[in-house]
């Protein structure tokens, strides 16, 4: 139980115990839910409780004399208190000593790097699928939010206490990766002089220009002499072998890293595609009519029935996605995420409604939309490379403005929600710039350690710290903003929020700079110095353990 939690519990009983003491009530079991909030205006103390209105009904007396009797009967030092005041028609509002929040101090220094770590998870499992991109080009920007707000909300999810499987599935069956193998053929036959018409639909990338050239060096025109199939499977292979190092590649660089890479084929081979089919059958859940097989997807709140099999024979892109999510469920999740774009959206009710009519509880499946982006530069939105003169890319985005900012700025807000990216800003030194501002409050702590370590000042192990020196009310923000993190993390993961933990710790780095302006930490007074350089010294791991939540790194100096 962390610092606040014990607070929340101390004052719990403390009311529980004057509202029985006054005889407002016969006993524990007739009390409601007691709610502690931290007023709006500062001016109204630390904590208030609305207990008193919700007493009226069972105590028979109006809220301002079940206040009164409350203050009355309450025993302050149980729980901090220093003064409680009636305020309007009954709040009580309450001041605390706040030497409780010293243990905060206490509690990061012990924890370092698992501080903020709670078990709301216990251990359940989620395994969450992003990024998911067709190995056919480059990862674009959409693809990088995903991949940011998908990697934060992973990290969160651990640090919160669940089981966590990053899963990326790799599109690699249907038209598009027909395309790539005939694309890759055309350049390699017009890289041996051969005339060859690039396929409708066809990727016309520099890529495909540079594997089929590799292709001729590496094989000459041996190629052209297999069978049609074999010749068309080894451009297929070799294509999306070289895409997927690519798509690979770049995550790695954006510190992104899957446990699972999930081939679609695979589904087919392992004869996975039928089984969805021969289930939902036996299930009564599908239908021919025009020749085609529907789905009785408006039996599950879907907006119309839909097609899983064409009149052709050939499947709809729902059937394999049916069976990927099939498969999801027969390994045992306790609940699955999906991270999609924002194309994605009326797909939901279908895969929710195909989850449904195969017998699975749909609510197990949550998916996040993660919005556009837009880039601005100079004022002015960019949608070409200056480097390529050809649609901005992950890669191109990292090379301009820095992994730390790309991750930071794509997960500040909220992923279902459209993002304007102005990269002047993101490479900004100044505290305009919000990952530069989080960063540099790190690395001015630093600074102040290495000031100290010049001076000779060495740290006292907590126990032995005069925390009691800490008494302005910027220390106190501090203390009780630390002391919030473990509340911050068990939210964050139960709301799938990942920008909540951006908020958390801008507004620290915030409370830090505005102390740094007010206060000086390093004085004349050894006992004072001490116990400023233990409030740092917890605050720099609350800041680098939110950073790293993030994958952001955390500077020594800047």
């Amino acid at each position: 139980m962390n610092v606040l939690e014990k607070l929340q519990a101390a004052m719990t009983n403390a009311l529980s115990d004057a509202a029985l003491n006054a005889g407002l009530v016969d006993s524990r079991d007739e009390l409601p839910p007691i709610v502690l909030e931290v007023p709006k205006e500062k001016s109204h103390g630390d904590l208030a409780t609305n207990l008193a209105m919700q007493l009226t009904k069972i105590a028979k007396r109006n809220p301002r004399q079940i206040a009164e009797a409350i203050v009355e009967y309450i025993d302050k030092s149980r729980a901090w208190i220093e003064s409680a005041e009636i305020a309007g028609p009954g709040f009580i509002n309450f001041r605390l000593d706040k030497s409780f929040l010293y243990p905060v101090i206490g509690d990061v220094l012990e924890q370092a790097g698992k501080y903020g770590s709670v078990d709301a998870g216990r251990g359940r499992t989620i395994q969450v699928e992003f990024v998911s991109a067709n190995p056919t080009g480059s990862l674009h920007l959409g693809h990088a939010r995903g991949a940011a707000v998908g990697d934060v909300l992973c990290n969160v999810l651990s640090f919160a206490g669940y089981e966590v499987t990053r899963e990326y599935y790799i599109n690699d069956a249907g038209k598009q990766v027909v395309n790539l193998a005939r694309s890759i053929e055309a350049r390699y036959r017009q890289a041996l002089g051969q005339e060859a018409e690039m396929p409708e639909d066809g990727y016309y990338g520099e890529d495909i220009v540079g594997f089929a050239q590799e292709l001729v060096e590496r094989e000459g025109n041996r190629l052209l002499s297999l069978p049609d199939e074999e010749r068309f499977n080894y451009f297929r292979d070799y294509g999306l072998e070289k895409e997927l190092d690519k798509i690979k590649r770049d995550l790695g660089r954006f510190g992104v890293h899957f446990d699972n890479w999930y081939s679609e084929t695979s589904l087919y081979t392992s004869g996975k595609v039928t089984a969805v089919l021969d289930a939902l059958r036996t299930k009564g859940q599908v239908y021919e009519q025009d020749g085609a097989v529907w789905l009785s997807s408006t039996q599950y709140g879907d907006d119309k029935d839909r097609v899983l099999v064409k009149n052709d024979g050939s499947y709809t892109y729902l059937t394999p996605d049916a069976a990927y999510h099939m498969d999801k469920y027969g390994r045992g999740y306790d609940r699955m995420i999906n991270i999609w774009g924002a194309d994605h959206h009326g797909y939901i009710p279908r895969m929710k409604a195909a989850m449904a009519a195969l017998g699975n509880d749909p609510d197990k499946l949550t998916v996040l939309i993660a919005q556009m982006v837009s880039l601005f530069q100079d004022g002015e939105k960019v949608k070409m490379s200056k480097r390529t003169g050809k649609a901005v890319t992950m890669e191109d985005l990292m090379d301009e403005v820095g992994v730390d900012a790309i991750r930071y700025f794509f997960t500040m807000r909220s992923m279902d929600s459209h993002l304007d990216f102005d990269m002047d800003l993101a490479v900004s030194t100044s505290n305009e710039n919000p990952v530069f501002y989080v960063q540099y409050a790190h690395a001015r702590i630093c600074s102040i350690f290495r000031q100290a370590e010049e001076q000779g000042i060495a740290l006292l192990p907590w126990q032995q710290a005069p925390l009691h020196r800490l008494t302005t009310e910027h220390e106190f923000d501090l203390l009780r903003k630390m002391g919030e993190l473990p509340e911050v993390v068990a939210d964050t993961a139960r709301n799938y929020a990942p920008h909540a933990i951006i908020r958390y710790v801008y507004e620290l780095a915030s409370l830090f700079h505005s102390y740094y302006k007010a206060e000086r930490v390093i004085t004349e007074d050894t006992e004072q110095s001490q116990a400023r350089l233990q409030l740092l010294a917890a605050l720099r791991i609350v800041i680098a353990n939110c950073l790293s939540m993030v994958g952001v790194s955390a500077p020594d100096q800047m």
